[in-house]
C-alpha cells in the first residue's frame, strides 16, 4: 500500500480502509458515551445521598473527582467524534469523486459506442442513398446462400440499371442526379420484403437480393412491379425526369451456386433485358454465344 493509504502500487484505488476504521472509531465512542452515562448516574446518586444523608466528605469527594474523570472521558469523545466525522466527510468525498469519475467513463464509453456504431453504419452503407452497399450486400448474399443450401431454399437476385441515368445528370449536374438515384432507392425500399435485401452497387446500378424465391413467375411478378415503380417520373426542382430500369435476373440453384457465379449471371441477364427492351429478363432465357 502506499503512503497516503489510499491507493496501492498499480494505482488502483483499495478498499476504503479509512472509512471502515472511522466507522468503528465511531462505535467504541458511541460505547464510552454509555459508559459516561452510566458513571453520571452513579456520580449523581452518590452526591444525592451525600448532601441529604451527610455522607462523609471522603467519600463525596471521590464522586466529585470521578465526576471530572467523566468529563474527561466526554471531552476524548467529542475530540474522536470530530476526527470521526472528519473522516467520514473525506471518505464521502473520496466516494463522490471515484462516483464523477465513474459517471464520466460510462459517458465517455457510451459516447464511444455511438460513434462506433456510426461509423460502422457509414462503412456499409451507400452515402447518397443510404442504402446497404457492396460490401454489407456481398455478406447478407453469402449469409442467404449457405441458408438456402441447408434448408433447400431458392432464392433470386437481380441486377438493376438505370438507361437513361447518365444524359440526366450530363444535362442537369450530379445535385440533381443524387436526388434522382434516391428517389429510386426508396422505390425499390418499399417492395423489400422481410429478410430480402436491395443495395447500391455503384453509379446507376442496383441489385435486389430476394429470398426464398418460389417460383419464376413470383419472381417475374416482384421484378415487374420493381420495373413499374422505378419507371415512374420523378419530379426534382420542378423538373419531371424518367429513368427505364434494365432488370436481369438469376436464381439459385439453377443459375449457380455461389454469389460471384449468380451476380455475373445476372449481369449477363441485364445486358441483354438492356438490348431487347422487352422488360425484365431472366439468365435461363437468355441464349449465350
Amino acid at each position: 500500500m502506499s503512503s497516503d493509504g489510499k491507493k496501492g502500487q498499480t494505482g488502483e484505488t483499495l478498499e476504503p480502509v479509512l472509512l471502515v476504521k472511522a466507522l468503528d472509531q465511531n462505535e467504541q465512542v458511541q460505547y464510552t458515551v454509555e459508559e459516561c452515562a452510566v458513571d453520571l448516574s452513579s456520580v449523581n446518586v452518590v452526591l444525592k445521598d451525600g448532601i441529604t444523608e451527610r455522607m462523609p466528605p471522603l467519600e463525596v469527594e471521590r464522586a466529585v473527582d470521578k465526576n471530572k474523570q467523566v468529563e474527561v472521558k466526554v471531552q476524548e469523545c467529542a475530540e474522536a467524534l470530530a476526527t470521526v466525522n472528519e473522516a467520514l466527510t473525506d471518505g464521502i468525498g473520496e466516494y463522490k469523486d471515484l462516483e464523477d469519475q465513474l459517471s464520466e467513463s460510462n459517458a465517455a464509453l457510451s459516447q464511444s459506442k455511438v460513434q462506433e456504431e456510426r461509423s460502422r453504419q457509414i462503412s456499409l452503407h451507400d452515402a447518397v442513398t443510404g442504402l446497404p452497399n457492396l460490401t454489407l450486400f456481398n455478406d447478407r448474399f453469402r449469409h442467404a446462400l449457405e441458408q438456402a443450401k441447408r434448408h433447400v431454399w431458392r432464392l433470386a437476385v437481380m441486377f438493376i440499371d438505370l438507361d437513361e441515368f447518365k444524359s440526366i445528370n450530363d444535362a442537369y449536374g450530379h445535385d440533381v442526379g443524387d436526388r434522382v438515384l434516391q428517389m429510386v432507392a426508396k422505390r425499390l425500399s418499399a417492395v423489400v420484403r422481410s429478410g430480402d435485401t436491395v443495395s447500391r452497387r455503384g453509379g446507376d446500378e442496383f441489385l435486389f437480393l430476394m429470398l426464398e424465391a418460389k417460383d419464376e413467375a413470383t419472381v417475374a411478378k416482384l421484378a415487374a412491379k420493381i420495373s413499374e415503380n422505378i419507371g415512374e417520373a420523378c419530379e426534382v426542382e420542378g423538373l419531371k425526369l424518367t429513368v427505364t430500369p434494365s432488370i436481369g435476373i438469376a436464381i439459385y440453384p439453377e443459375d449457380g451456386q455461389s454469389p460471384q457465379e449468380l451476380l455475373k449471371n445476372a449481369d449477363t441477364a441485364m445486358y441483354a433485358a438492356k438490348q431487347q427492351k422487352k422488360g425484365p429478363s431472366f439468365y435461363s432465357q437468355v441464349v449465350v454465344p
